[in-house]
């Protein structure tokens, strides 16, 4: 009898055993149970020595009940990657079958190795940890610099819902030994001046912002053989003239004496943002011997503030290639406004001037168009109206005579025999160089009706040098437009 009993516990415990077991390996299946990460991207941000190795960690939950199994843990890269990756204190490049328990997590830890005194170094490294569970695959980002660079991070971390921002040493001076890599917002603080010498160059991470506060200043001083440089911060080929890359340089309101000259800037959301009017004396900006292209929203950003732009191109805009609004004070001299937007149908013109704005209650604020003044300019592009020019005044304050175009070639359907219009050139094509390329030279015969010898030769003799460097007036009238025609 005590044989049969034992049997038949052994039996019962056998089954236990097996039933636990069972349990234990009922992992989730389920294709929505995604894994959670303590941090979806990682910046290796160090300052590189002769060779910088560097380490960082995150978390991979699994917020389910169940135990779930991660079918592989891989880099992107293989054994090529210049990262290399510790998964719950195993080293390698591939894990396969790792076991999350419900409500548990693991460590990943990744590791890069570069030497940025390598002249062929990559300016960046990029690479992945790819996660494949259930069918589904997830990553998380690995960036490092392969270059030495200054790193402009977040210090600061809002509750109120602001971005994470950092405040630069007041009074500093970028050169151009090393690029300025911008994260967050960057801000130039009250009575501070931030001046960025000939060839500095800055590359900008997604949504980043130079903030030049209220009585901060912006000095950029390039120059056509060494310009200051604006872009993004990926660097791969494909991306070379993709908008939207990052955020804008915004001169808020109170900021003062603004000046940028001979700078290229590129691939963000807006170019310059500039609030409010300047000091009684001198505006909000002088931008001069400037590129502004590839903006998926607008090159220049106005908002009733004080401008002067002289030897300029602001081209290739999703929006408005300049959107000068809720009135304010602009001249521009010998400046190329040109759209040819090859991402989708374009619905803005070139140039829009506004003098008003809604408020949070939709009630209409008006602001005075003090002038708005374009003197042997071009303002062209491809949209299928033929119209670039927006004249949105409202109906309680009007635009009056308050804005003129002087000699300047114009694409436009409004009457040109008032008196905003003086030795207009209406609707004939400039023929740029290359709009493909984004090259707005007048290097093409045909653009002789239009814009070659067009220029006042007053206007051309207080600007004698084009973007390029060429002197405008030396064989007869200056043209129109930032450059001069080139045989």
């Amino acid at each position: 009898m005590n044989a049969l009993i034992t049997r038949y516990l052994l039996l019962i415990t056998l089954l236990l055993v097996g039933l636990a077991s069972c349990k234990k390996d009922q992992f989730i299946t389920d294709p929505a149970a995604k894994l959670q990460f303590s941090r979806n991207s990682i910046l290796f941000d160090t300052v590189f020595t002769t060779v910088g190795s560097s380490t960082k960690s995150f978390k991979v939950y699994n917020k389910n009940t169940l135990p779930i199994k991660i079918s592989s843990i891989r880099l992107a890269s293989g054994t090529s990657s210049n990262f290399r990756i510790n998964v719950d204190g195993m080293k390698g490049v591939v894990f396969l079958d790792i076991e999350v328990q419900g409500k548990d997590s693991l460590f990943v830890f990744a590791e890069v190795t570069v030497d940025p005194n390598k002249a062929n170094s990559p300016l960046i490294i990029r690479d992945s940890i790819i996660f494949e569970t259930n069918g589904n695959l997830q990553d998380v980002d690995l960036e490092a610099w392969g270059q030495d660079a200054y790193f402009h991070t977040p210090n600061v971390f809002p509750t109120n819902g602001f971005p994470p921002y950092s405040v630069l040493p007041c009074n500093s001076t970028w050169t151009n030994n090393k690029p300025h890599v911008l994260y967050g917002y960057v801000v130039v603080d009250s009575g501070c001046v931030l001046t960025m010498n000939p060839g500095t160059r800055v590359y900008a991470h997604p949504n980043s912002v130079l903030w030049v506060y209220k009585d901060a200043t912006l000095k950029i001083k390039g120059s056509i053989s060494m310009p200051v440089t604006f872009q993004g911060d990926r660097l791969e080929p494909q991306y070379s003239e993709e908008a939207g890359q990052w955020g804008y340089i915004w001169l808020s309101p109170g900021s003062k004496n603004n000046e940028i000259d001979g700078a290229i800037i590129k691939n963000g959301l807006v170019g310059v943002l500039a609030d409010t009017v300047g000091n009684s004396v001198n505006p909000t900006l002088k931008i001069s011997n400037t590129i502004i292209k590839n903006m998926s929203i607008a090159a220049l950003y106005g908002r009733g503030t004080s401008m002067i732009g002289v030897n300029c191109v602001f081209a290739n805009c999703g929006q408005y290639v300049a959107a000068l609004t809720i009135g304010g004070k602009y001249s521009f001299y010998h400046c190329t406004f040109a759209n040819y937007w090859e991402y989708g149908n374009r619905q803005f013109p070139v140039l829009l001037l506004n003098n008003y704005y809604k408020d949070k209650n939709e009630n209409i604020i008006t602001r005075n168009l003090d002038s708005a003044n374009f003197y042997n300019c071009i303002v062209y592009g491809d949209l299928n109206s033929g119209d670039e020019l927006a004249l949105d005044s409202s109906l309680n304050v009007s635009f009056k005579y308050n804005y003129k175009f002087q000699n300047t070639l114009l694409a436009t359907t409004f009457n040109t025999s008032t008196s905003h219009y003086k030795s207009v050139v209406i609707n004939k094509d400039p023929y740029f160089y290359d709009v493909g390329n984004k090259d707005f030279r007048i290097q093409n015969p045909l653009s002789l009706p239009a814009v070659i010898d067009k220029g006042d030769v007053a206007i051309g003799l207080l600007y004698p040098i084009d973007l390029s460097g060429k002197p405008r007036t030396v064989n007869g009238d200056p043209d129109l437009g930032a450059y001069e025609y080139e045989p």
